[in-house]
């Protein structure tokens, strides 16, 4: 009987010792397992926050903010609606050339009413996107279609000054309606043609319950700002120069020729001007016609030279808005990562308020430097619809009649 239990003694032992052996490395198993868990979890929770700092605003912080904010989109879509109101249907400005000042008050009210007041209640929120993945997407395209149509659209605005002050007399008459509306809708082509890569799987947009960023893809990067922003700006840059060269060169021409500013006194001596111009007019009266058409040329030449001013202040602004912002964006993917956003959110930010800005500045500059522009605004502010085109003409009948009934631009 004993010899039986001790056999059973050992067999228990035995049993025993093979199960411990059996689970040990089942229990090594899950130990190593346990610690290399965590850090996955660790990196998943750095890798979403790296996309984009979520801030916490106090209830002071959130009021301001949204006060300057509100305030920047109310007023970029009453100045650019007053642009598009003025330009439609006052009969004076509603020339071809003005056809690309409505494409971009329209490309700015745009940004206002469809990109604008989502960015206000993301940034009041402190950076949560809580729209939705696939509106991220859509919200995008129109952030980039919009914007980049009013930086091409102040590009092709510049190519029409330089073009309507080099070649004052051959280029309005190649002007037309339906040219410039074919050019307007290949602006807006060519600003649509950059959203779809993300649409269509060349980049994807970093888009989570949290974050909604356009893609961070290099090749995308480096494509996408260079055709919203780089190109075009170099364009303007280059016209402006030879704007600025074309007018040295006019005002060189004026003073060889010898004639009179245009702000000298009417009454000129007809013998002494003879005595000096001998050789080019025969009479007093010859003379006259001369110094008549001198001096169209020299207003004509004055109005374009205001036009090239007035535009050249406009593309200043936007260098100041937008230079800031697109370096940013296209620095951030080689600085960052493809999936990750490291710049302080506050930063990323301001710098895009500041672009947007430049939808705000536009209308305004184009009212202080056009007279016939500020007096329609005036008069729509004040209900008096019926007799701006009148008083527009009365104002400018002096004028018309020194520029042979050359329409005039608003820029």
């Amino acid at each position: 009987m004993r010899a039986y239990m001790k056999e059973e003694r050992v067999k228990e032992l035995v049993t025993t010792s093979m199960i411990s052996e059996t689970l040990d490395p089942r229990l090594l198993m899950v130990q190593d397992a346990t610690p290399t868990t965590l850090p996955t979890s660790n990196v998943m929770e750095n890798d979403t926050r790296c996309a984009e700092q979520i801030m916490r605003h106090g209830v002071v912080e959130k009021v301001l903010i949204g006060a300057i904010l509100t305030m920047l989109t109310f007023l970029t879509i009453c100045g650019n609606l007053l642009v598009v109101i003025s330009v439609c249907f006052v009969k004076k400005l509603r020339q071809p050339s003005n056809y690309l000042i409505v494409s971009l008050a329209v490309a700015d009210l745009s940004v206002a009413l469809a990109v604008m007041p989502f960015v206000s209640i993301t940034d009041l929120i402190g950076g949560q996107w809580i729209f939705g993945q696939v509106f991220c997407n859509v919200f995008i395209a129109m952030d980039v279609m919009c914007c980049t149509a009013s930086i091409m659209t102040l590009c092709v605005i510049s190519i029409d000054r330089y073009l309507g002050i080099t070649k004052p007399l051959t280029y309005p008459v190649r002007q037309s309606g339906w040219c410039m509306a074919k050019i307007v809708l290949s602006v807006w082509l060519l600003s649509a043609s950059i959203t779809l890569p993300p649409l269509f799987g060349w980049a994807q947009n970093v888009n989570d319950d949290k974050v909604c960023l356009i893609s961070q893809d290099f090749g995308y990067t480096i494509y996408s700002t260079a055709v919203a922003f780089y190109i075009p700006v170099s364009v303007m840059l280059i016209m402006y120069y030879r704007i600025y060269r074309a007018a040295k060169v006019s005002v060189a021409k004026h003073t060889i020729a010898g004639f009179p500013r245009a702000e000298e006194d009417e009454s000129v001596n007809c013998v002494t001007a003879a005595l000096k111009l001998q050789k080019e007019v025969e009479d007093c009266a010859s003379f006259s016609r001369l110094l008549r058409n001198d001096r169209r040329n020299i207003s004509i030449f004055k109005r374009e030279q205001k036009a090239a001013t007035t535009l050249g202040i406009v593309v200043g602004a936007f260098s100041v808005c937008w230079l800031p912002f697109f370096l940013l964006s296209t620095a951030r993917p080689f600085v960052c990562g493809v999936q990750c956003s490291c710049i302080p959110f506050w930063v990323e930010r301001t710098l895009l308020w500041l672009g947007y800005a430049n939808s705000l500045i536009n209308p305004f500059v184009y009212a202080f430097f056009n007279r016939d522009l500020r007096t329609t605004y005036r008069n729509l502010l004040q209900c008096k619809y019926r007799n701006i085109n009148r008083k527009l003409s009365a104002a400018s009948m002096q004028e018309a009649l020194k520029l042979s009934g050359r329409p005039d631009l608003v820029l």
